[in-house]
């Protein structure tokens, strides 16, 4: 069943070679990152969509079809992180073509996702028989979103701009706290397979199913999946301001340190956080009199510290780790270590030395952090940190939060510490804040940012920033905030409930062609 043409008596256009329809895709992916923050321009990400789909469907075979994904991958990876080309040439000293070549290959690498996945959806709806309907609405929709899921976890995963992210204020946001990021974007795959079914005769169902969709989101962003726990506290997050190609710089290093002490002593706060490695020299190395000076302030003043900083536990065992300060002088200090390093930057992946070598990173090979590691203690609440890239990963801090550290409560608040100084002053600081209002979103919890450049702001458990610095600024955010208990779906089950919903959708799609050929058969 094809698109119905606006002039039926007119001959048909001969068909489009494969070299176009991928820059057709290519374009369409690109644009795309308009749909993610700081534009927020949620509908277009469906349109392009959209256009993947149309064209997969008009493609001459499944080559064709997954060359268009694999171009639409591409595209929306390049455009939408090509920041990444600050971090290896301007502070990590990579040549600029090399740089700028790294940044396509990785948009080349990404592609694959989506070449599978739509030269698989060719595949399928041939050899099930699909209808127009079918193939739109269940059976493209959920091959998306299924390599989407592949992506964000194969080789330790790369989930930046993952579609859904670009619905944490649309319609669809009621449902992250139930289906998570990847179900968002799945539904907003489906809103495109609807969308081409406007141009057939299935309109009015398809229209009905948009409407739907989104009436159903705006109302369970009503539901409230968690409540407040114990009483507020106060909170001040610094904000540093420390240029990247300063940061390592020995001759900056001690006047880092006392910046920072000076912005930690400046007043007190029950909790006091500091960005991701804001102290890059490990706890031994440090003057005798810097930690304990500090200890003293907190004890004194009813003060408790989350200080960034490298740990080691040998020669060769190093962290990126938060430091929690405790308000009480002897008591023990608490620790968490980064648990989800990013490759290249934090640790090498075998055979890729060479590539690390072109770049001036420090400890570029670290050691991962345990999987589930306690909250610290404040008051009446627990806050959970994760540092910088770690947040991209919904269903680990969803699993923390389910399944907290023996004997303990799950967290009520999170934290996220995070140096994005390595990506200058580009859109990867507003991407970054939107994937930590996905992740309240998704669990009902505010979220602490304390980062060095930006973004620097509290967000509340409805997914909603209610105050922020600006960014690129030195300056400290003081603020009084809520935690929150209870658990919402996505904390319960994680993706298991996307997931289920993709494999009623494949296997309904399955069904339907099984049953549509013994009707034709019979008949």
């Amino acid at each position: 069943m094809r698109f119905r043409r606006k002039d039926p008596n007119a001959p048909p256009s001969p068909p489009r070679s494969t070299r176009s329809r991928m820059t057709i895709t290519g374009i369409a992916g690109a644009l795309c990152v308009f749909a993610f923050a700081p534009f927020g321009w949620w509908p277009l990400e469906i349109l392009g969509l959209a256009v993947l789909f149309y064209q997969v469907l008009r493609s001459p075979g499944h080559k064709a079809a997954a060359a268009a994904g694999w171009a639409f991958g591409a595209g929306w990876t390049i455009a939408g992180v090509h920041w990444l080309y600050v971090s290896m040439h301007t502070y990590g000293a990579m040549p600029a073509p090399l740089a700028a070549l790294a940044v396509v290959l990785l948009g080349a690498a990404m592609g694959i996702y989506g070449g599978i996945a739509m030269g698989l959806a060719f595949r399928l709806r041939q050899r099930w028989a699909l209808s127009l309907p079918a193939s739109n609405l269940l059976l493209l929709p959920a091959m998306w979103a299924l390599f989407e899921w592949i992506r964000g976890w194969l080789f330790t995963g790369f989930p930046w701009l993952s579609s859904g992210y670009a619905h944490n204020h649309s319609p669809l946001s009621g449902y992250a706290p139930v289906i998570g990021m990847y179900g968002l974007g799945w539904l907003a795959a489906v809103m495109a397979g609807a969308l081409l079914l406007l141009l057939h005769r299935s309109r009015l169902r398809a229209g009905g199913l948009i409407i739907a969709i989104c009436v159903a989101g705006v109302g369970l962003s009503f539901l409230q999946w968690t409540y407040p726990e114990g009483k507020p506290i106060s909170v001040r997050l610094l904000q540093g301001n420390i240029p990247q190609d300063e940061k390592f710089n020995g001759a900056k290093v001690l006047s880092t340190m006392k910046q920072y002490q000076d912005a930690i002593t400046a007043a007190p706060a029950d909790l006091i956080a500091t960005p991701e490695t804001a102290i890059i020299m490990l706890p031994q190395q440090l003057p005798p009199d810097y930690l304990s000076g500090i200890a003293q302030f907190l004890n004194k003043t009813g003060s408790n510290l989350i200080l960034g900083i490298f740990t080691a536990d040998s020669q060769t065992a190093y962290f990126n780790s938060v430091i929690g300060i405790p308000s009480k002088l002897g008591s023990s200090y608490y620790r968490y270590n980064k648990h989800h390093l990013v490759p290249y930057g934090e640790f090498i992946p075998y055979g890729f030395r060479w590539f690390v070598n072109l770049m001036s990173i420090p400890l570029g090979d670290m050691t991962s952090g345990q999987e589930i590691q306690p909250a610290f203690a404040i008051k009446d609440q627990r806050v959970l940190p994760n540092i910088c890239y770690e947040d991209l990963f919904g269903e680990e801090i969803a699993g923390q939060l389910n399944h907290p550290a023996q004997g303990q409560k799950p967290a009520t608040l999170l934290l996220n510490t995070s140096n994005l100084a390595w990506f200058g002053d580009t859109i990867a600081i507003p991407q970054h804040l939107q994937i930590s209002q996905m992740r309240s979103l998704e669990t009902g919890r505010p979220m602490l940012r304390a980062t060095n450049t930006g973004a620097t702001a509290i967000i509340n458990g409805e997914g909603k920033v209610v105050q922020q610095l600006p960014a690129n600024t030195l300056g400290t955010l003081a603020a009084s905030v809520q935690g929150t208990a209870g658990s919402t779906p996505y904390i319960l089950w994680g993706n298991k409930l996307f997931l289920a919903l993709l494999a009623l959708a494949l296997g309904g799609a399955w069904f339907g062609g099984r049953h549509a050929k013994k009707r034709g058969q019979a008949a």
